[in-house]
């Protein structure tokens, strides 16, 4: 199991896309990962989302307003994934501050250690803070090109675009390519800081 002892932060919310979800809450695990799905809490012990297509009810209980720095270390990967997610997620109820997720987003990609995952819509979260992506390459959703070249990202034709730690996807049918992406980009640092310490021991 190529991601043992590695955790993966799925960010949550209503109206999400369902397969999309299922297969993550099965696919990091068998490599290993554990998989915390987190939202913003609102004062509340669980919050019950439903799906875009089929109203699948989704359970979540932790917040990531919860995550302090040394929490978010704990994560290689934070992702923002497709459908309505982020168009919730970046609610925010003072126009002069920036959303609760969007600042969370803001953390992890301050940390280059932390893989960030973002797909189809997902783009939507950061584009209160379009330096996060400017002069990256990426891809969106069809939907959303004005908005990622409107950011300064550098759109890439192509289902699933890797620039360091960014990944992104085209689109929620596509989260096997991006889940893929994101497992190999987390197994391959794994691989070079162990190269790294085998060589400082020599």
């Amino acid at each position: 199991m190529r991601l043992a002892g590695h955790k993966i932060a799925i960010l949550m919310e209503s109206d999400f896309y369902e397969p999309e979800i299922l297969y993550y809450q099965h696919r990091f695990p068998e490599e290993g990962a554990e998989t915390h799905f987190l939202t913003r809490m609102w004062g509340q012990d669980e919050i019950t989302f439903h799906g875009h297509e089929h109203r699948m009810p989704f359970a979540v209980t932790e917040s990531f307003e919860d995550v302090d720095e040394f929490a978010l270390k704990e994560y290689s990967a934070v992702i923002v994934p497709s459908g309505m997610v982020s168009d919730r997620l970046r609610y925010t109820e003072d126009p002069d501050r920036l959303p609760p997720a969007t600042r969370f987003l803001r953390r992890a990609f301050r940390d280059p250690a932390i893989v960030k995952g973002v797909i189809c819509h997902g783009m939507w979260l950061a584009a209160p803070l379009p330096d996060l992506v400017r002069g990256r390459r990426a891809v969106v959703h069809n939907n959303l090109l004005g908005d990622l070249r409107n950011m300064g990202g550098h759109y890439v034709d192509e289902d699933v675009v890797v620039d360091d730690d960014l990944v992104t996807g085209r689109t929620g049918a596509h989260c096997h390519l991006f889940a893929r992406a994101i497992i190999d980009l987390i197994a391959e640092r794994d691989r070079g800081r162990r190269s790294a310490l085998a060589g400082g021991a020599r």
